[in-house]
């Protein structure tokens, strides 16, 4: 891997910027693909998100995210389709075939019937999103996540949920910091084959300085990174590779900087 073709900037990488900003920062360092998340697209306005972007010359391998079906009452959940179907409607809009899902926590103690809000979420939503040529990517998180961010919490889970539909209406995303640890993590990659949509980087430090805002920058930490990359690329993946890094001591840092370390991370630990 001598060339950056495939290297995209998660935007949560660099909180401390606006999407104009890291944009504007992509550009400077030759980082071809960019991620956004939806609050700061939301901040910037679509229209002028998406003309940034394309004036920059940059990709888009992304949106993060949609997801967060499970809720405690019917109406709470139909509003959080509707907000999934905003969300497809701005990844289309962004020039992205790939909508990230967090899928969410259970609204109580019933994480059974959570899963199933997830299924049936999204059921609702694949026909909407197939019609506006976007994919759903399924990223299962650390089980740590659980009771905070997902109820899929395993790439078993993930691609159980993925294989009710057609490769290109529902696919995995691979996110190395959630899935390292799975014993079965292999097996599950090979399972994914054809569907995987996506794939994130960034390390675990021992010790975790925090649950949430604990990530590493590549090679600081105990994955194996480029193993993992090369078995997602066996199945034929060869799409953009995501550096997705939540860590206060980065976001502290000069951005340019963050992006110089990303670069020289990827090039020798990805």
């Amino acid at each position: 891997m001598e060339n950056y073709e495939r290297l995209s900037l998660n935007q949560i990488t660099t909180e401390q910027w606006n999407l104009k900003e890291a944009i504007e920062g992509c550009a400077r360092a030759e980082v071809p693909w960019i991620a956004p998340w939806r609050h700061k697209v939301e901040e910037l306005g679509l229209s002028t998100s998406k003309r940034l972007i394309k004036d920059a010359g940059l990709k888009v391998s992304s949106l993060c995210r949609g997801g967060m079906f499970p809720a405690g009452n019917a109406s709470e959940r139909q509003k959080r389709i509707d907000d999934n179907k905003r969300a497809v409607e701005e990844a289309a809009e962004l020039g992205t075939d790939v909508l990230v899902l967090v899928c969410g926590p259970s609204p109580d103690r019933d994480i059974v019937s959570a899963r199933q809000m997830v299924e049936e979420g999204i059921a609702q939503l694949v026909p909407f999103a197939e019609s506006h040529g976007v994919k759903l990517g399924i990223e299962p998180l650390h089980p740590m996540y659980a009771a905070e961010r997902s109820v899929v919490v395993s790439m078993d889970l993930a691609n159980t949920l993925a294989e009710a539909y057609r490769p290109e209406q529902v696919g995995v995303v691979v996110d190395v910091f959630h899935v390292w640890w799975d014993p079965d993590l292999y097996n599950q990659i090979s399972r994914a084959k054809g569907r995987i949509l996506g794939f994130h980087v960034s390390d675990w430090l021992v010790p975790t300085p925090d649950m949430l805002k604990g990530r590493g920058m590549m090679g600081d930490g105990v994955i194996e990174i480029s193993r993992i990359r090369k078995a997602v690329e066996k199945t034929g993946y060869s799409g953009p590779i995501e550096v997705e890094i939540f860590n206060d001591q980065i976001w502290s840092q000069p951005a340019d900087e963050t992006l110089i370390q990303m670069k020289e991370s990827y090039l020798k630990h990805v």
